[in-house]
């Protein structure tokens, strides 16, 4: 980010970029915009029955080789809405689209996907 050059803010400093944005007074408009489409999306896909919602579930039948991965775990879709109190929560709130709106809504101001 070019703002931190113009903060001069060393590469050596443990700045967020969060806070780098904060300070310039600025937003992550497309990271806004991509949180919220992606939250329409799963709302979309969670009220559907279909195989789509199977995959995202993670609930796929079939053998699988159990492998340690390396690194960090994986992130799957549904863990970008960070529902603390679990995925039966989470699809009845979509099956409710008034509730879905109020949390992931399209007039709402930044969606904030982790805390609602």
């Amino acid at each position: 980010m070019w703002w931190r050059r113009m903060e001069k803010i060393s590469w050596t400093d443990y700045v967020r970029n969060e806070e780098v944005l904060i300070r310039v007074s600025e937003q992550r408009n497309i990271l806004h915009e991509i949180r919220k489409r992606k939250a329409n999306w799963i709302g979309h896909v969670l009220r559907r029955n279909c195989l789509l919602k199977e995959v995202i579930k993670g609930k796929i039948d079939g053998r699988i080789e159990v492998t340690r991965r390396r690194g960090r775990r994986r992130k799957k879709m549904l863990d970008d809405l960070g529902d603390r109190r679990g995925y039966c929560h989470l699809k009845e709130k979509a099956l409710d689209r008034i509730k879905w709106r109020n949390c992931f809504g399209r007039d709402c101001g930044p969606v904030v996907l982790t805390d609602y």
